[in-house]
């Protein structure tokens, strides 16, 4: 049975690898030219997305490439006195395991365990897909046709798929207020074991580098007033945007916004949008991680999520034997609650992070202060992190699917 994955970043490898342990014929078709190195910026995996790199044999690699960052440092924008937080303090709250990988080393890791068993096609994209009832005739923007009996659409956030499939991505995107930037530039700061930063009412700015980076990372997160106008290629006007909203910032902002923006190797912009679906699943077409359910980017455990769901789709296309009529309706059952509770902690995130009033600051830096001198237990309750929640992700419980091949290589779905 011929699957083609279209994306090549998170959730498409993972599937990839699991879809092929179980017996399927998988093609992977990415628009970038090569497998993407374009800076990244630095992601979690927590415990129920941990499971599965252990599950996958891949726990020693990524550990080897965490980013090993130790301490928050950060001052609001009225003063110059550091806040210090420990971050596995921090994370201990959020989940008992977890895991920060720079997203550039996690594909990489993941391509990697995958290259040799699964077809990749890159400097590629889907142009159409035609179905009928026995597959999908698929057409390419350069390379010749093909036939494949489902397509899943693991494109990220502005999914070709889904367009093609759903129609367009202001049907089912919605804005929760706040927009993400991030850079790379010389570790001029000299940072290995922290990020460091400012934040202010509706702006923070962080920098860090990593055990294994040669560089850096600049991160602005920002919440204007109304929804920007811009294209999510036009880089030139991401960056006027970014210089206006974080103008007067004190700190390192004035030479990150000059010369290191100027001459940045890599930069990406995006809003924090979530993407508010009824279903994934269309025919012989399915979504997985942000292309059907982003929380929102840095605010939602987005790449867990992808992760999961990734498992979880491949997992049920194994049982049901192929037959996507049973498998893409019990994927999104056993995802459906996962993806809501990210939705709705990520509207939350988003809030606390970047404070919209001067009392909202106030009680940020009052909790730093609090999660680095009360034990976590207790900063669980008196935060109100204990319940349905923070911890999301270590409530997650993972389904054990049927181990080696479920599946004979076939046109057929329902052999």
């Amino acid at each position: 049975m011929r699957i083609l994955i279209s994306g090549a970043s998170i959730a498409g490898p993972v599937l990839a690898y699991w879809l092929n342990s179980y017996g399927f014929t998988v093609t992977v078709v990415e628009r970038a030219p090569a497998l993407r190195k374009a800076g990244g910026h630095a992601v979690d995996l927590f415990r129920p997305a941990m499971d599965i790199i252990d599950r996958m044999g891949l726990t020693k690699p990524v550990q080897a490439r965490k980013t090993g960052t130790e301490w928050l440092s950060f001052r609001s924008e009225n003063s110059d006195r550091p806040h210090e937080l420990e971050v596995g303090k921090l994370m201990r709250i959020v989940s008992d395991r977890h895991v920060e990988i720079m997203r550039d080393d996690l594909g990489e890791i993941l391509y990697d365990a995958t290259r040799h068993d699964v077809e990749y096609l890159f400097g590629d994209s889907i142009a159409s897909m035609t179905e009928d009832a026995d597959g999908l005739d698929v057409t390419f923007e350069r390379g010749p046709a093909r036939r494949f009996d489902l397509v899943i659409g693991a494109d990220g956030l502005h999914s070709n798929v889904r367009c093609l499939t759903f129609g367009p991505e202001s049907r089912f995107s919605t804005w929760i207020g706040a927009y993400l930037a991030v850079m790379s530039i010389p570790n001029y700061l000299g940072l290995r074991d922290r990020m460091d930063g400012i934040t202010g009412v509706n702006r923070m700015v962080g920098v860090y580098g990593g055990a294994h980076m040669d560089d850096a990372r600049a991160v602005f997160l920002f919440r204007p007033a109304a929804e920007l106008d811009y294209h999510h290629r036009d880089v030139d006007r991401q960056k006027e945007l970014l210089r206006r909203h974080f103008a007067g910032l004190g700190w390192e902002v004035p030479r990150l916004l000059g010369e290191e923006l100027d001459r940045a190797s890599t930069f990406y912009f995006d809003s924090i949008t979530q993407l508010r679906m009824d279903t994934w699943s269309r025919g012989r077409v399915s979504l997985v991680g942000d292309a059907g359910y982003c929380p929102g980017p840095a605010v939602g455990g987005s790449t867990s999520l992808a992760v999961v769901g990734a498992y979880v789709l491949a997992g049920e296309l194994a049982e049901a034997r192929g037959d996507h009529t049973r498998a893409f309706p019990a994927y999104e059952r056993e995802i459906g609650d996962y993806v809501r509770r990210s939705r709705t902690y990520a509207v939350g995130a988003a809030k606390r992070l970047i404070p919209d009033t001067r009392l909202g600051l106030w009680g940020l830096i009052q909790g730093a202060r609090l999660i680095s001198h009360v034990p976590t237990p207790i900063t669980r309750t008196l935060v109100g992190f204990g319940g349905r929640g923070t911890r999301l992700h270590d409530e997650v419980t993972l389904k054990h699917y049927p181990q080696g091949p479920a599946v004979k290589n076939a046109a057929a779905p329902d052999l």
